[in-house]
């Protein structure tokens, strides 16, 4: 019994196995991007005419009696084709036609039963029958319309040649997913003539714009260098008036060593006019002591209207240099912007150097004008203060004779004795009697003669109270140098 059970078993297992084997071989499935032919057998499909004798399966599987059905597969891959046709247009033009036609079989029944009767062991050759239905109609299409036709609208081209294939495609069981025409040659060369004017006034409204352009680029370029000219003339305006202050400022430079040398010599003069006035005081203290002041006060005003008069003419000299160059400067202005950028720079720059010139010369020349002034007024100065001193001392001597005649004999008795004693001078040897005696009557007489000048000097001095003007030997009398004392040797007798 279990042996039973175990055949029965095996049986039922091999039984299974066969089952499986069979349903493999019986059951096909059809891929996405294919069809199923199946044939041996009377079918009906939809869509189909009755009685075809074949069977088509898509996207899914089906059962197939093994020996008494025959299956075959028909891809429904897009396939593509290029299209190389000679054409001639309406106008007997020669044209080469460059194209692709991307097609495939159809995916409804009828579409598939179509390309199968036709196509099914020749899939390889579908392409070049493709390929010959679409020349026929292109070069037909072509041969209708005109080149210009052709360039301006390719799409009609192109729907023209797709709806004069479409009848045919359809009963060859192919639709046409895209149809482009890439190229169109012309080995004439008249696509190139005809664009030839189109060419030309393209070139012609390049060439205008492009004149356009560099005039616009030109007025720009001389509007800029307008803008750097002025610009320019501006930078060297301001340079050359910038210049001409520096000019100025070192005409003053130059002014003020000479200034500054007029004013040292102005107070040497002065100081020295002082040291006399001093000298004078040392020597006449007692008698111009009264005199002295209003002469100094004097001489101070006299100065010191001297040296206003001198600022106030230096003042004017620089006002007037001033307004000289603030009119030349205006006056340059005024023509430098009548001018050209260039000449406008280069007249300022002459004017301004003119200007500055010119200012530097009024400028020097006020300044020797002051200087000569300074020292007129100077030299003027100490003449009034010798005359003041000279008319001082007049007085004095009016007021008391004899205190001046007394100091003058006094401050002058060196040379007086000297004058006395040049009476000896041309005794080579003297001999004096009576030893001490004769010494002493000697110095009597010397003695004598300078009393006898002293009572001259006095008679002088009255005949100058009575005619009321100083004795013309008065100033000699200071200024006088006597000849040079000789020794005398003198030869004592003793007793």
């Amino acid at each position: 019994m279990p042996m039973i059970v175990g055949v029965v078993a095996g049986a039922a297992v091999v039984a299974v196995l066969v089952l499986i084997g069979l349903f493999k071989m019986m059951w096909r499935v059809a891929e996405p991007n294919e069809a199923l032919v199946i044939s041996g057998s009377k079918h009906r499909t939809e869509g189909l005419e009755e009685g075809m004798g074949f069977r088509i399966v898509t996207g899914r599987g089906t059962l197939v009696m093994p020996g008494v059905q025959a299956v075959r597969k028909m891809s429904l891959d897009l396939n593509e084709t290029e299209l190389h046709v000679d054409c001639a247009t309406h106008q007997g033009i020669p044209l080469k036609v460059r194209g692709v036609v991307i097609f495939k079989v159809g995916d409804d029944f009828v579409s598939i039963a179509n390309a199968a009767r036709r196509f099914l062991d020749q899939q390889k050759l579908m392409s070049e029958r493709v390929h010959n239905v679409f020349a026929g109609h292109l070069r037909s299409i072509v041969g209708g319309l005109t080149v210009e036709d052709m360039i301006r609208d390719r799409e009609k081209l192109t729907g023209q040649t797709r709806a004069a294939c479409g009848t045919e495609m359809e009963k060859l069981g192919l639709i046409v997913d895209s149809l482009q025409i890439h190229e169109i040659e012309d080995p004439t060369g008249y696509i190139q003539n005809l664009a030839m004017p189109h060419a030309a006034a393209v070139q012609r409204d390049a060439r205008i714009a492009q004149a356009e352009a560099n005039r616009l680029a030109t007025e720009a370029e001389q509007q800029s260098y307008a803008r750097m000219a002025e610009a320019t003339r501006d930078s060297e305006i301001l340079q050359a008036g910038y210049q001409a202050e520096r000019d100025k400022a070192a005409a003053k430079a130059r002014q003020a060593g000479p200034l500054a040398d007029a004013a040292a010599r102005q107070e040497v003069v002065v100081q020295e006019t002082r040291v006399s006035e001093l000298e004078v005081q040392r020597r006449e203290q007692q008698l111009q002591a009264d005199v002295r002041k209003p002469a100094d006060a004097q001489a101070y005003e006299k100065r010191t209207m001297a040296e206003a008069e001198r600022d106030a003419r230096i003042s004017a000299a620089q006002a007037k240099a001033k307004e000289t160059e603030l009119a030349a400067a205006a006056e340059a202005t005024r023509v430098k912007t009548a001018a050209g950028a260039e000449a406008e720079a280069t007249k300022a720059r002459g004017t301004a150097m003119a200007a500055a010139t010119r200012a530097t010369g009024e400028a020097e020349a006020a300044a020797a004008q002051a200087r000569g002034l300074a020292e007129a007024e100077a030299v003027k100065a100490k003449g009034l203060a010798e005359a003041e001193s000279i008319k001082a001392r007049a007085a004095a001597l009016a007021e008391n004779q004899e205190a001046v005649v007394a100091q003058q004999l006094a401050e002058n008795w060196p040379e007086i004795v000297r004058a006395g004693a040049s009476a000896f001078g041309s005794v080579d040897n003297m001999v004096v009697l009576n030893g001490a005696d004769g010494m002493a009557d000697m110095l009597t007489k010397a003695l004598t003669m300078g009393g006898t000048g002293l009572g001259l000097a006095r008679q002088v001095l009255a005949s100058m109270n009575q005619s009321g003007q100083a004795p013309s030997g008065a100033s000699s009398l200071n200024g006088s140098v006597p000849p040079p004392v000789q020794k005398v040797p003198v030869e004592k007798d003793t007793p």
